[in-house]
């Protein structure tokens, strides 16, 4: 399949004429901000608020990039980026979108956010083991690729009983770094709630713990088998306090966390649905609406609160299905922004009035990396419990499990999985980074050996303005600008400057760029 989609592209690029009347000096904005629908309408009032200006509509070029990257962590193949910028129909943008949500990436990628946040790692500190890994992340897979509802989804975390094997939810408890209620109840806040139990007074923090009181954890004669229930041998009753001050008893065979997880999702309560909205929004720009989106409390406001305010409400109103969510962002004029600002980059950024550049996360941009050279990544965990190899053939958005790992991932910040803080991911650039991606042999390598940039030699004839477009088109889906062409074109004319060498130059100078390294 990717040698006909490179073959394919390749004629295309040499026969078509395209890349001429493409070209454009200005290949971030394509138009004025137009409000889509009500997120935009919030935010141009945030915006207004404070005398600032949105950006401008992002081009196509940028947004195919961009909707790739953010719906399912997968650059762009040069033919689809070619057929979408080529494509004139009107509603061509909320055609891709739907057209995401049915790849197979897409479940790949919005489970590895959820691993994140979920702590699926085999060993310590959370000590899952593979077996549990392997079924826990299958099931949070299944539930994004079938659209499960978010309310079912928690629901199905809090209370679930059973083998930790064969009810793979019961792994939320057990990936609690222990067993103890108050530790337990600190990861519900955090991953359920968005907030920190840390920061509670010491009452509420032990209201909490209670309802997580009568957790019973048994071994099996499996190897690593659990089973998670509520504790049989309680014969009292139990009196709870919600955080809302809401008292209530309890009986003996009464399972309190059935008892908090009606009140947690009940739509009238607004701490479920604020937290999954805002963040959703941080999945999307990088930053919630509340900020940090796992820090929400009473000091900590939200900067847009209509904003919030709305998604949470059609969030309930959908019936929790968080697909919703993401046609409402993913199709306003806010999220199709230019990432050049009008104004003040902080301000802008911190309400939304441009696309936010942040560096691709570590298994999106080895995945990419890999994709331009042509080869495979190995994977392992050499924690022996056992010694854990991945396939080469596996891409690094599809790993299950946190102790899989690979000294590019944790180069490049790919979180360890053990607090289920989403600041635990780092994509912060470093200098050892950037030294890496100047002169690794690794790199260096993979556009050598790159059976797509010899493809694309071969199929446009040596025709070096084809050439230089089409290798911008495959690395950053996009044509270059007139100005670039000129530059790339001349360097290929260097005295004796082989062409094969010149197209490699090229590649390694676009890989390092920002374009490529970040979302934008």
């Amino acid at each position: 399949m990717r040698e006909l989609l490179l073959v394919a592209v390749g004629i295309m690029v040499a026969l078509s004429g395209a890349t001429a009347q493409l070209l454009s000096e200005s290949p971030f904005e394509s138009g004025p901000f137009v409000a889509a629908n009500p997120v935009d309408t919030h935010v141009l009032a945030g915006l207004k608020a404070k005398g600032l200006q949105p950006a401008k509509r992002c081009s196509d070029q940028v947004f195919v990039r961009r909707i790739y990257l953010d719906m399912i962590g997968t650059l762009p193949t040069p033919l689809e980026a070619r057929d979408f910028i080529a494509d004139s129909s009107p509603d061509k943008r909320a055609a891709l979108i739907e057209a995401l949500f049915a790849r197979d990436e897409f479940a790949d990628y919005w489970a590895l956010k959820w691993g994140d946040i979920l702590r699926v790692k085999a060993e310590f500190p959370i000590n899952l083991w593979p077996n549990a890994v392997q079924a826990y992340h299958r099931w949070i897979r299944d539930a994004v690729r079938d659209n499960k509802p978010y309310d079912e989804f928690a629901r199905e975390l809090l209370t679930s009983s059973g083998s930790n094997f064969r009810v793979p939810a019961v792994n939320f408890y057990r990936a609690a770094p222990d067993k103890q209620p108050a530790t337990i109840a600190s990861a519900v806040a955090l991953s359920l709630m968005g907030t920190r139990l840390e920061n509670w007074p010491e009452q509420q923090q032990a209201d909490l713990a209670a309802f997580f009181s009568r957790i019973a954890f048994k071994s099996t004669k499996e190897w690593k088998e659990e089973i998670v229930s509520l504790d049989p041998s309680v014969t009292e009753p139990l009196e709870v306090v919600f955080p809302d001050g809401t008292r209530a008893r309890l009986e003996a065979g009464d399972d309190p966390r059935e008892a908090f997880a009606n009140w947690l999702i009940s739509p009238d309560n607004d701490w479920f649905a604020r937290s999954i909205s805002n963040r959703v929004w941080s999945w999307f720009f990088g930053r919630g609406i509340i900020h940090e989106p796992d820090d929400i409390r009473s000091d900590n406001p939200p900067v847009n609160p209509a904003l919030l305010a709305y998604l949470e409400d059609e969030l309930v109103r959908s019936g929790y299905d968080l697909r919703h969510l993401y046609r409402l962002i993913l199709n306003s004029a806010t999220y199709q922004q230019s990432p050049v600002p009008e104004g003040d980059i902080e301000e802008a950024t911190r309400l939304f009035g441009c696309y936010p550049i942040r560096r691709l996360e570590a298994e999106v941009l080895i995945d990419a990396f890999c994709w331009i050279g042509g080869d495979e990544q190995g994977y392992s965990s050499q924690v022996p419990e056992p010694f854990t190899f991945i396939p080469e053939s596996h891409r690094a958005i599809t790993l299950a499990d946190g102790s899989i790992t690979g000294s590019f991932l944790e180069m490049f910040g790919r979180p360890p999985r053990d607090s289920g803080f989403e600041s635990e991911r780092n994509n912060n650039p470093t200098d050892a980074q950037q030294l890496y991606l100047l002169n690794s042999t690794d790199i260096r390598q993979k556009i050598e050996r790159s059976p797509l940039l010899r493809r694309l030699a071969a199929l446009t004839g040596g025709k070096r303005p084809q050439l230089v477009a089409a290798i911008y088109l495959a690395i950053l889906s996009r044509y270059p600008t007139p100005a670039e062409l000129r530059a790339a074109t001349q360097y290929f004319e260097t005295p004796d400057l082989q062409p094969k060498q010149a197209a490699d130059d090229l590649a390694w100078a676009l890989v390092n760029t920002k374009e490529f390294l970040y979302r934008h």
